[in-house]
């Protein structure tokens, strides 16, 4: 399976969700960021169609792959895939992560557009909402999204497929930390508090402590996620 994971807003958790909930449940995917291939020393450039050729080449070489499309260069891809007509076919699935802020909802409606503008049809497009708030009504807090949906119906979007703020994935990023490896952790890091000899100690492993605390909180609401999206 090939997803890419785009939305021209930034801020709106493409890489937790290519590296999070993606990834994880998609047998030997690999993660390829577009930002990271396309980045400068001081600034991002332009995505070249040398790059985006290659990008086509290997996506032909592998059978499971999340690409995380960098905000910055969605635009510069978008161009490229109109330009080598049918490249949009190498992907089985277009995610687009979306969160409450207006701004991020009229983009995301944007992204919408563009994907279909390109012959994407909406059985291969998906939405994911992030960063809602708990006891939040998603039918409230996207209202301009879902009704663009309702009038344009340019994907299905799922009331399931939706997920909560939470703090575990700024504290594992960075790091290649798989959250359901870390959830079952069996570590009695109580047990090792107890008997740390310093404060300095006891503070890093009632850190892991409560980091895998979060995982194992995280995991099935990931999991549940996941299943929304219903990618065959």
């Amino acid at each position: 399976m090939k997803i890419a994971v785009i939305n021209f807003s930034g801020n709106v958790g493409k890489t937790t969700i290519a590296r999070h909930l993606l990834a994880p449940r998609i047998t030997d995917a690999e993660v390829i960021s577009i930002e990271s291939i396309n980045a400068d020393v001081d600034q991002a450039t332009p995505l070249r169609g040398s790059q985006f050729g290659e990008l086509q080449e290997y996506l032909q070489t592998v059978d499971n792959v999340v690409v995380d499309i960098g905000a910055s260069n969605v635009e510069d891809l978008l161009s490229l895939m109109r330009k080598y007509r049918g490249s949009h076919e190498d992907f089985d699935y277009f995610v687009i992560p979306t969160v409450p802020a207006l701004k991020q909802q009229q983009d995301t409606i944007a992204t919408l557009a563009e994907l279909s503008r390109i012959g994407i049809p909406a059985a291969r497009i998906r939405l994911v909402f992030n960063l809602v708030e708990d006891g939040t009504d998603i039918s409230e807090s996207f209202d301009a999204l879902l009704s663009f949906i309702k009038e344009h119906p340019m994907t299905r979007a799922s009331m399931r497929c939706r997920l909560g703020v939470n703090e575990i994935y700024e504290r594992v990023k960075g790091t290649s930390t798989d959250l359901a490896e870390l959830a079952k952790d069996e570590t009695d890091y109580k047990a090792q508090i107890a008997v740390a000899p310093d404060i300095s100690e006891k503070l890093v492993l009632a850190q892991k402590l409560a980091t895998r605390r979060l995982a194992a909180g995280v995991v099935p609401e990931l999991d549940d996620c996941f299943a929304a999206l219903e990618l065959s």
